[in-house]
């Protein structure tokens, strides 16, 4: 799950991190109003996005007419294939220094790690592109937290004196939000140091695990609509998880793993997956509905079923799509590969049905699936 800033920064608040006054707003005459209420301020595209200054999306506002008038150019934009709908109108900061800060999920050491650079605004990433010392990199362990000791040594020899503990207290803080929140990235940049000597964020990035929906149920209506074709919307209202990708072969497999492999397996034989869904757990009744979603997709020319079943049957799993062939009659060519619970039911039903042998190997399954793919496609 991905948040937007006004959803993300009120969040940061509630862990103690400083943030601008702010008010959301969706029409040029909200942001006017909002404007009259905060003074000087900046309106700012709300996408679930970066590079939004780069692309015209944050503008400067001196009065409430600046403000409308520069939300009324900026809601309707589009930035990174994202409509802007809304804009936030924050108040101005007097900044001196542009700092940068957050705390990811590290897969080399498997666990939390702080980035942290002297070098923040919207040119970070090819900062530390160039210079891989501009960026600062912390591992360490999620059962002894960020510490005050390990957040002041990240931050030691940069110039940072006379902020120093407001800044240590800003990072363990945030360690705080990320646990609290379940993220999986939770980025600060610009960090900033104000004309004053506070210790303010100024943007906020946060990406939450989606697996932690049912801890975070809080939150979860404030998280931005993911970016879905028809079909993976309508997949994800059945319950299913769907993929839409660009090659002719389709893919149902039960189980994220055997998915993905399968995947892999059909690439290594020259074809292209046409989609990612899987049937897996309590997902593992659905075959039917799977079945009929994926054929709405015209690109498939060849499908291939996939089965290992341990907990999940595969002959409940082989009714749904056997009848569900019936039911629709599509003109592509099938082919199964079975094992596991129910294994001898499934390819009973199959043959019985629909006059098909499932392959004993899965790479046989699949080298047919992708030759007649590749027929169908040529012909």
């Amino acid at each position: 799950m991905n948040f937007e800033e006004h959803a993300a920064k009120p969040l940061l608040a509630k862990c103690g991190i400083k943030v601008p006054e702010s008010k959301l707003a969706h029409d040029p005459v909200e942001a006017g109003r909002a404007a009259e209420m905060i003074g000087p301020c900046v309106v700012k595209a709300q996408v679930p996005t970066g590079k939004r200054g780069k692309a015209g999306g944050i503008k400067l506002a001196t009065s409430a007419d600046d403000a409308s008038s520069h939300a009324e150019k900026i809601i309707g934009m589009e930035i990174g294939g994202w409509p802007v709908e809304k804009v936030l109108i924050e108040a101005q900061t007097k900044i001196d220094r542009e700092l940068y800060a957050a705390i990811v999920n590290d897969s080399a050491t498997k666990g939390p790690m702080l980035l942290f650079s002297q070098m923040g605004g919207m040119d970070v990433e090819e900062a530390a592109e160039k210079d891989p010392n501009a960026m600062r990199r912390v591992p360490f362990s999620i059962i002894d937290g960020l510490t005050e000791k390990i957040a002041r040594e990240a931050v030691a020899g940069l110039g940072l004196d006379a902020i120093e503990d407001q800044l240590v207290s800003t990072l363990v803080n945030l360690y705080k939000a990320y646990r609290a929140l379940d993220a999986e990235l939770l980025e600060i940049n610009p960090l900033v140091i104000t004309a004053d000597n506070q210790v303010v964020a100024l943007d906020c990035k946060l990406t939450v695990d989606d697996g932690a929906a049912p801890r975070q149920e809080a939150i979860v209506p404030l998280a931005a609509p993911e970016k879905r074709t028809e079909l993976e919307a309508k997949a994800a209202s059945e319950g299913l998880k769907y993929i839409e990708l660009g090659g002719s072969v389709g893919v149902i497999a039960n189980g994220a793993g055997l998915t993905m492999t399968t995947m892999d397996v059909i690439a290594h034989y020259g074809g292209q997956p046409a989609n990612f869904l899987e049937v897996g757990g309590e997902a593992y009744t659905k075959a039917k509905t799977a079945l009929s979603i994926l054929l709405e997709n015209p690109n498939i020319k060849s499908l291939l079923v996939n089965f290992c079943g341990a907990f999940a049957r595969t002959d409940v799993m082989a009714e749904g799509v056997v009848s569900a062939w019936q039911e629709l009659d599509p003109d592509i060519p099938i082919f199964f590969t079975i094992h596991g619970t129910g294994e001898d039911e499934a390819i009973a039903l199959v043959k019985e049905r629909l006059g098909i042998e499932p392959f004993d190997l899965m790479d046989d399954a699949v080298k047919a699936a992708v030759t007649a793919a590749k027929e169908r496609a040529s012909a």
